[in-house]
């Protein structure tokens, strides 16, 4: 982990915002101690089931054509995670913030580059690829460990990187549900934020892919036509035939996607670029709400197999000066919804309650 730039106690108090008579996740979230020599020892002895990680670069999105700016949105969440309220709702010890990848070389030698020079966009890829290299070592260390990663980006390109720590930590390839509204599934033609999905694929870490929302007018012909011949392992829906159109349910559709991906460990991602008026890479004034993209996340992350959270594509300083922490603030919901829906002990006190209805039901007749 010699990239990881661990959070400490000092970067929590930083960022919290202490009040009389309140608590926030900031003075219960916790950290790597300073000196600890094993971060992966330290993380298998963790009491912690979520582990938040940070990857603040754009290389990926502006190389693939995208507007740079996804590089500051861990700054933005990890402000607002921190001042999240700690009560009987949502438990901030449950939460181990790990840090962030150390990207400042990487990002340093993309500053002058042009995707459009051809010689220029074979450094760009290569950047991407160190980045793909540090991303899935630390991923499959805290899966290895039996944690959650919750992952904030950063350009979907990392999106590579999670499922495929993830499916080295399983010993297999592994699942993915995306909510986007572009595939991410282009041609392989050097690595970007647009083809994470499809290098995965290709390179055996990715078994069943689902592309929940996609937008019809900014997909291709190429990459309808491939899917259509894999239809057995790639899927999706578009928001025009859900939203637009009527001829699909969003309720409905969920329970497809899930049905498709949860035969196996699936990974859960999130696009920020497919809500309307987020700041982000590629920004949309027509989408899913915010609410349905809490919907979303709470569906998929309340089954057993969902390995792991990653939100990216986050611009915060490509929004307005003065709200400029509402992407954050928006990042902080996703992440709590996404523990409290895969939080295992209400699921069992539900299913306990459950039975004892039945078993008091039986005996009274």
């Amino acid at each position: 982990m010699d990239k990881l730039i661990p959070f400490s106690n000092l970067d929590l108090a930083r960022v919290t915002n202490h009040r009389s008579g309140e608590i926030k996740f900031g003075e219960k979230m916790q950290v790597v101690p300073k000196g600890t020599k094993s971060i992966a020892t330290f993380l298998q002895q963790s009491p912690a089931r979520y582990v938040l990680l940070g990857i603040p670069e754009d290389i990926g999105v502006r190389a693939n054509f995208g507007r740079p700016g996804s590089h500051s949105a861990w700054e933005s969440a990890i402000k607002s995670i921190a001042n999240i309220q700690f009560n009987k709702f949502c438990k901030g010890s449950e939460l181990l913030v790990l840090g962030h990848i150390d990207v400042a070389e990487e990002m340093a030698e993309a500053a002058n580059l042009n995707y459009h020079n051809i010689a220029d966009r074979k450094k760009f890829s290569d950047l991407v690829m160190r980045i793909d290299k540090e991303v899935s070592h630390i991923i499959s260390l805290i899966v290895k460990a039996d944690k959650i990663p919750i992952v904030i980006g950063g350009g979907h390109n990392n999106a590579y990187g999670n499922i495929k720590g993830t499916a080295l930590a399983k010993g297999k390839p592994i699942n993915a549900v995306n909510f986007d509204a572009h595939s991410d599934f282009r041609i392989l033609e050097g690595r970007h934020s647009g083809n994470g999905f499809s290098y995965a694929f290709e390179e055996g870490f990715l078994n069943k892919y689902f592309i929940f929302g996609l937008h019809e007018n900014y997909t291709s012909k190429k990459v309808l036509t491939r899917i259509k011949k894999i239809n057995s392992r790639v899927r999706f829906n578009t928001y025009d035939e859900i939203a637009i159109r009527g001829a699909k349910n969003f309720q409905n559709e969920l329970q497809v996607a899930q049905n498709f991906v949860k035969d196996n460990t699936y990974g859960i991602e999130i696009d920020l670029d497919a809500i309307p008026g987020i700041a982000s890479s590629a920004m949309t004034l027509s989408g899913f709400s915010v609410e349905q993209a809490r919907q979303f996340i709470h569906f998929f992350a309340s089954h057993q197999n969902a390995a792991f959270l990653h939100i990216c594509e986050g611009a915060p300083e490509l929004g307005e000066e003065k709200n400029s922490h509402l992407v954050g603030k928006l990042i902080g919901y996703l992440v709590t919804d996404f523990m409290k829906a895969n939080d295992p002990k209400p699921q069992m006190i539900a299913k306990m309650e459950v039975n004892f209805t039945e078993v008091k039901s039986a005996s009274i007749k």
